[in-house]
């Protein structure tokens, strides 16, 4: 194990959760037993059967809505090559979640097409929360009529709605956690480039990130962004150290996790090695820019 630089002022804290950590504990939440998956099983055949009217017929009432018309850039026709690339997200979606899906992969999947509504997927285009909201509550509906038109019993619909009613909110919750980080990561009056080297390139996916940040902002505040927005980079760089709070008002101590970079990890603001140069408690300007480097780099 790499020893963690234990240096106060290279702690950071209020990073977004963990997408594994938020997906187990939401199911545990909504108390998604292995009964009720048995049950949603029961009605995956049904559901199976009219996947791909679903899906025709979503894109169908998204683009005869003038709302989400608007924001899928249909308001003069429908763009046939985009249509597909739509159809296909949710095809995917779909199977994996008539296959009740509640991998660990499954959650960092959500997690991204939360930051894809967010405006951050290959076109740009920003869904409103809004409108995922309902949409969940469309397909929701969906699967009970295609259940009671398919004349499953009273009993079999209630029980597999029960489960689907769980487990797609958890879905949404996810979807939206990746949406608030990538709505705050465009949030702030400049934008602050963050070039990344070695290993973390591919497991961020690129080679440069960039992020807005509010006037009086410190590089700790852009890094909690920069590692919510991309937190499979976490494992790698940074090992999570939980401190304790002793709050007058509570008979408990409260913990609460700061994370360190990992020995040989290195932050440069300006070229300049933040070990020695102000930590992440440093103030960052308008035009500075930000290195991440892993060890031997």
């Amino acid at each position: 194990m790499t020893a963690s630089i234990k240096i106060p002022h290279l702690e950071l804290q209020d990073l977004a959760p963990a997408p594994e950590e938020e997906w187990a504990r939401l199911l545990r939440f909504v108390g998604l037993t292995p009964q009720d998956k048995k049950l949603m099983a029961n009605s995956t055949e049904t559901l199976l059967q009219r996947s791909h009217e679903l899906v025709v017929g979503t894109y169908d009432y998204l683009r005869d809505t003038p709302d989400t018309a608007a924001v899928l850039g249909w308001e003069k026709g429908v763009d046939e090559k985009h249509l597909q690339e739509r159809r296909q997200f949710f095809s995917v979606w779909l199977s994996r979640t008539l296959g009740l899906d509640t991998s660990d992969e499954f959650a960092y999947y959500l997690f991204r097409a939360g930051k894809f509504h967010a405006g951050h997927g290959p076109r740009r285009i920003h869904t409103p929360n809004k409108f995922v909201t309902g949409s969940i509550g469309l397909v929701l509906a969906a699967f009970a009529r295609y259940m009671q038109e398919a004349k499953l019993s009273g009993d079999l619909i209630a029980g597999a709605m029960a489960g689907w009613n769980k487990y797609l909110p958890a879905q949404l919750h996810m979807m939206q956690l990746g949406y608030e980080v990538a709505r705050e990561l465009d949030n702030g009056r400049f934008p602050i480039p963050v070039s990344l080297y070695g290993r973390l390139r591919p497991i961020a996916g690129c080679d440069e990130l960039s992020i807005r940040v509010v006037e009086c902002a410190q590089v700790g505040d852009l890094l909690a962004k920069f590692f919510s927005y991309l937190p499979q980079t976490r494992t790698e760089a940074l090992e999570r150290i939980w401190h304790t709070h002793d709050k007058e008002s509570s008979l408990w101590l409260e913990t609460y996790p700061v994370y360190r970079p990992k020995g040989g990890w290195r932050v440069l603001l300006n070229g300049r090695d933040l070990r020695y140069n102000g930590g992440f408690t440093a103030p960052i300007h308008a035009q500075d820019t930000i290195a991440i480097f892993p060890p031997g780099r």
